[in-house]
Formats: structure tokens, sequence, C-alpha cells
């Protein structure tokens, strides 16, 4: 897949690694949407890269939020061939710190976002891009975890 051709979701969109892959996409002449809960810096990125980057504010673990956002993404880039998962949080502590055991909900959320959320991007994001034409290589899309 060419990434002049690349019509891409990229999750955590709006920082780090998600940001990089977003300007590389841009960088390649393709297109790219930001997934991502951070609405201003999301936003802010889209306004500075231009017309091929558009903004989504997605919750990864949110089966609606993911799929409204891909049906937006799709719209705005003219289809969509390529799911990018950068989401990820992480949660500096103890096992058992000063105050007990490390709480269980903020486990749970860090699994939530990292794992559940990067499986239910891909999963509804491959249902959108079942409907492709194969291109050339015979591919219809790609995920990358």
């Amino acid at each position: 897949m060419k990434i002049s051709e690349t019509k891409a979701i990229v999750t955590g969109g709006a920082s780090g690694l998600g940001e990089a892959t977003v300007r590389e996409i841009v960088a390649g002449g393709g297109r790219a949407c930001i997934f991502d809960v951070q609405e201003e810096r999301g936003r802010a990125l889209a306004a500075e890269l231009g017309e091929a980057v558009h903004f989504c504010r997605v919750d990864v673990t949110d089966e609606a939020s993911v799929s409204a956002g891909i049906a937006e993404a799709a719209a705005a880039m003219g289809g969509l061939n390529v799911a990018v998962n950068c989401a990820g949080i992480a949660i500096a502590a103890k096992i058992l710190g000063r105050d007990g055991p490390h709480p269980l909900d903020a486990y749970r959320r860090v699994i939530d976002v990292n794992l559940t959320g990067t499986f239910n991007v891909s999963r509804l994001a491959v249902a959108q891009m079942a409907g492709n034409a194969p291109n050339a290589d015979g591919e219809r899309g790609v995920v990358v975890m």
C-alpha cells in the first residue's frame, strides 16, 4: 500500500506516537483522521496540518463513539483503508503503596483503553474496510496494532 493512497484513522493521534504517525502519513501524501479524546490538541493539530487531516473526538472504549468516528472519517476522507492503533494510557503506581493495594479500577481503565479499545477500533474499522474494492496487491485495508 502506498502512503499517498492512505486514508487512515489514527487513534491517540493528537500526541506522541499517534501524532508522529499522522505527520508521516501527511508528509507521504496521504490523508489522516485523528481519533482522540484530547479535543483541543487534536483540533489544533488538524488545523496545523491542513486539509489532509480531519479530527474526530473518539473514545476508543465506546462502541458508539468509534462507529460514529469511522463513519465521519470515511466521509471526510472519501473512504478508509488504514487503521493505526496508537491510543494508550499508563498509570504509575506500585502494586502496594502506602495507602494500600493499587486500585483495581485504575488497572481496569488501562486494560480498557490499551487492549479493549484497540480491539474495538480494529473490528469496527475492518467492518468498514471490508466493503473496499481490493487494490493492486489484493488488500482492502490494513490494521496496525
